[in-house]
């Protein structure tokens, strides 16, 4: 079953604190200046959105369902909502299982409140068995973890140390010939750092500012509480309940849009970014990920959570491994070492199930043959 959510709208408004203005443009209208409809200027807006892939309708973000072998007998799809609990319920009803895939990057609401009404929704259904899919941010901001030590399904990430952490901003600033060039700003999260914007050309000096700020990271905050509220639940009301964390998701993609993390890979190929920094990166392939989806669901002593990662690997050599493969692409050219120590993470608990990933090598070519497939690149 497939739960699409629909576009929504604001239906409550709250009453504006303070006057009302407006603007007198006389002055320009004298000049002979016109404007078009309001209404013409949001449907133009809204299409642009959606051709960006920025909005989704139904269609394009269902489309490539339908065209699944046998999809017209078997597929059925229901349009839902996180926060209508009547029409999840809808959808789930008649099910003996659920895959509960959806939650949108950096929303607290949508993966804790929405997370509670699917799983409401089954326990109302019935439903033999939910496998809900969270995040190895739920795993990986634990300060307390001990050093050099992997990961596993014991480290949850702290959601007090997520909401207060003080986190280090750097201003990179280039020197090119003596002048100021353009400026990197990066984000140290814990333990991600993140490049913010700017790029630097010709790098032959770094001068380096740092400030701290408080910078609360309500991905993992969300995540964490979603799952551990998720596992509650089913120990709670004795639903079963399995819980995966994957790391970032690559590969070919079904649809037309571009999702998050494969906007990332494809960065990489087309010099958006011309400096980055060397903060290891956590991989698994999207049909890797979906075969521990199904073996979870299948297995029927599958308890508690999983983590699911295939690699890990510094950016450098990931760019390298993609320059050997296809060298006629942009790369970044600059990396900046990171601070704070490297991590990765124990899937011990999976593999023992059966569980197999395919090469890297295969992962990313695959992905970049669709990126050129589907118009995102142009290859050469």
């Amino acid at each position: 079953m497939q739960l699409g959510l629909r576009m929504h709208l604001h239906d409550s408004f709250t009453e504006e604190i303070g006057g009302r203005f407006d603007v007198n443009c006389k002055k320009l209208q004298d000049f002979g200046w016109k404007y078009r409809p309001l209404e013409e200027s949001i449907v133009d807006a809204v299409k642009n959105f959606e051709e960006c892939g920025l909005l989704v309708g139904d269609e394009k973000k269902n489309g490539h369902l339908k065209k699944l072998e046998k999809a017209s007998e078997n597929l059925h799809l229901f349009k839902a909502d996180l926060f209508d609990y009547e029409g999840l319920y809808a959808a789930i009803a008649g099910c003996t299982g659920v895959l509960h895939v959806a939650s949108p990057v950096e929303l607290v609401e949508p993966a804790i409140t929405g997370t509670q009404n699917v799983l409401n929704a089954c326990l109302k259904a019935r439903v033999k068995k939910v496998v809900v899919v969270s995040s190895v941010a739920a795993v990986m901001v634990n300060p307390n973890w001990p050093k050099g030590q992997p990961m596993d399904e014991n480290s949850w990430s702290d959601t007090e140390f997520c909401k207060s952490a003080k986190v280090s901003v750097t201003s990179m600033y280039a020197k090119e010939n003596g002048e100021m060039a353009e400026t990197i700003l990066m984000v140290q999260h814990y333990p991600w750092t993140a490049i913010i914007g700017g790029v630097v050309f010709a790098i032959n000096t770094l001068i380096e500012l740092t400030c701290l700020c408080e910078y609360q990271m309500w991905y993992p905050f969300g995540k964490a509480i979603a799952e551990s509220e998720t596992l509650e639940f089913g120990m709670r009301n004795e639903l079963n309940i399995v819980t995966i964390c994957p790391s970032l998701v690559i590969g070919p993609k079904l649809q037309s849009s571009l999702n998050l993390s494969s906007s990332l890979l494809l960065s990489y190929l087309k010099g958006e970014i011309n400096t980055m920094n060397c903060r290891v990166q956590q991989l698994v392939d999207v049909r890797d990920f979906a075969e521990a989806l199904l073996l979870l669901y299948e297995k029927s002593e599958a308890e508690g959570r999983y983590i699911c990662s295939s690699y890990t690997i510094r950016p450098e050599v990931l760019v390298e491994k993609l320059k050997a493969m296809f060298p006629h692409y942009n790369y970044p050219e600059f990396f900046i070492e990171e601070k704070g120590d490297p991590f990765d993470f124990n899937c011990k608990k999976l593999l023992d199930f059966g569980w197999k990933y395919r090469p890297l090598e295969e992962s990313i070519v695959d992905a970049v043959k669709n990126f050129e497939e589907s118009g995102l690149l142009v290859g050469k």
